[in-house]
């Protein structure tokens, strides 16, 4: 199942790499050899491997500047990591190059619960931001189901979403300035604690550039009050394109939940012995919508939600009653990629986004893609913003079964587009999605994008292989497949 780069030779550029970064770091902060560096080789999205030449792993923000100016004056590609959760490929290394890693960069550098503020190195991971800010009446809404584990750099590079997206909006909407470094070892500073900065938008661009552009060093995150009540109703469906038609209805009527979630039969199923959410085990799909805010607020809100639920073909509505009973409500649906893992070898997460009033539509495609590509797929949905994440089953010991959902995936992202979305809602294009990027964007819009890239890294070492292509003949393969260990047209730009 998994693409590996051929490697190129090592040795020479080895022991420059280790002389240039001697002065950089500690010995205890360089990884060469084989076993030590294998652990890097790829990110959530294991089908795509590749051993680095070497991983850095500096204990501050110095260090980080040093290795990137000794990597920029070898031509050494760097490929920066965070907690290695990503789903999309994005810190596959390179064979000739350097992954660095931001992991020891840890501390929450200041929390200011007056300014609702936090000020953080990348390397932090998304919930303890939360626990810390805790004490203040404070947390951080972004809430992807990794939270546990991801980190903030990451976070920011992939502009990570969650359950609470819908209300709350993703990292772009929740970081108010960044720090970082160019390969070349400039310092950039994107943002501020004020509400506007002068000039253009960098800070946006930034966020969810995937390590193309810079190097993440800090981070101030926005802070929000925790609410004072929240509720979600579970709400089941004997259709699941009801379920689709009814998220649309829940906005068309003015109501902008906390959580919008949607899960079919197949999701529930797999989660409900793994995590005893107390789903409706008969239903062919169930929503989760949340509302928050004041005792009085939540009660008019989720009045409101039911309603609308019920005229749109629910067969049954379920309110949380206890602070205990919301969080096992959540607890499915932010267990569902583990509970997949429980019942096939191998499961492959897709992640595209369209307008929700075509949720319906897409479910039903993706039924009749099953069929096409033999194959069971789980639906998990951010549904009030469209973000769809199939979970195709398979397993990579059967010959055939990976490309096979491959190609369902493939297929699913061609469809968001064709239905007016887009191909990435919060994973990154990585290397998983970089052919079908061709499907979406012109050659024109393209060249865009390398013109930005250029702008900020002209030799294009940070994070080479995963730009928008440039291939003038992209859309007659879809999909950037490799074979016998070698992309096609690598004679094209790569960066």
């Amino acid at each position: 199942m998994s693409a590996i780069l051929s490697p190129s030779p090592r040795t020479p550029r080895r022991e420059a790499l280790t002389q240039a970064l001697a002065g950089a770091l500690p010995a205890h902060c360089l990884l060469f050899d084989a076993e030590r560096t294998a652990p890097f080789e790829c990110d959530g999205l294991s089908a795509f491997r590749q051993v680095p030449l070497a991983v850095a792993l500096p204990e501050n923000e110095a260090q980080v500047r040093d290795v990137l100016r000794a990597c920029h004056a070898l031509h050494v590609p760097v490929v920066a990591r965070g907690a290695g959760t990503g789903l999309s490929g994005g810190a596959m290394p390179c064979a000739d190059g350097l992954v660095l890693s931001l992991a020891k960069l840890n501390r929450i550098l200041e929390l200011d619960p007056l300014a609702c503020t936090a000020r953080v190195e990348p390397g932090v991971r998304n919930l303890a931001v939360s626990e810390a800010a805790a004490p203040h009446g404070l947390y951080y809404a972004p809430d992807p189901s990794s939270q546990i584990a991801c980190s903030i750099g990451g976070n920011v590079a992939e502009n990570s979403g969650g359950v609470h997206c819908l209300k709350y909006g993703l990292t772009v909407h929740n970081v108010l300035g960044l720090r970082g470094y160019t390969i070349d070892g400039e310092e950039v500073v994107l943002g501020g604690a004020a509400l506007d900065s002068p000039g253009l938008d960098l800070l946006a661009l930034a966020i969810g550039s995937e390590g193309l552009l810079l190097v993440v060093t800090e981070v101030t995150l926005k802070l929000i009050p925790k609410p004072q009540c929240a509720q979600v109703v579970m709400a089941s469906f004997d259709d699941v394109a009801k379920a689709g038609d009814a998220v649309a209805a829940i906005i068309a009527a003015g109501i902008i939940p906390a959580g919008l979630e949607m899960m079919d039969r197949k999701a529930t199923q797999a989660v409900e012995p793994f995590v005893r959410a107390g789903y409706d085990l008969d239903a062919e799909a169930i929503l989760l919508a949340e509302s928050d805010g004041t005792a009085a607020e939540v009660a008019d809100e989720i009045a409101g939600i039911e309603r609308v639920l019920k005229a749109a073909g629910s067969t049954q509505c379920t309110v949380s009653q206890s602070e205990a009973e919301r969080l096992r409500f959540w607890s499915g649906r932010k267990n569902a990629f583990p509970a997949a893992g429980r019942i096939s070898p191998d499961y492959y997460c897709m992640d595209g986004t369209i307008p929700r009033q075509h949720l319906g539509r897409m479910l039903r495609a993706i039924e009749a893609m099953e069929k096409k590509h033999a194959l069971r797929c789980m639906n998990v949905f951010h549904a009030g913003d469209g973000n769809l994440h199939p979970l195709i089953l398979f397993d990579a010991h059967r010959d055939g079964e990976w490309d096979r959902a491959d190609r369902f995936g493939a297929d699913i992202l061609a469809l968001c587009v064709e239905l007016g979305g887009t191909i990435t809602g919060e994973h990154g294009v990585g290397v998983e999605k970089i052919g079908s990027m061709c499907v979406q964007f012109t050659p024109s819009e393209r060249e865009a994008f390398f013109a930005v890239k250029r702008a900020f890294d002209i030799g294009g070492l940070l994070n080479p292989g995963k730009a928008i292509p440039t291939l003038h003949r992209c859309a007659e393969f879809g999909r950037m497949h490799v074979h016998d260990g070698q992309l096609p047209f690598a004679d094209l730009p790569r960066f």
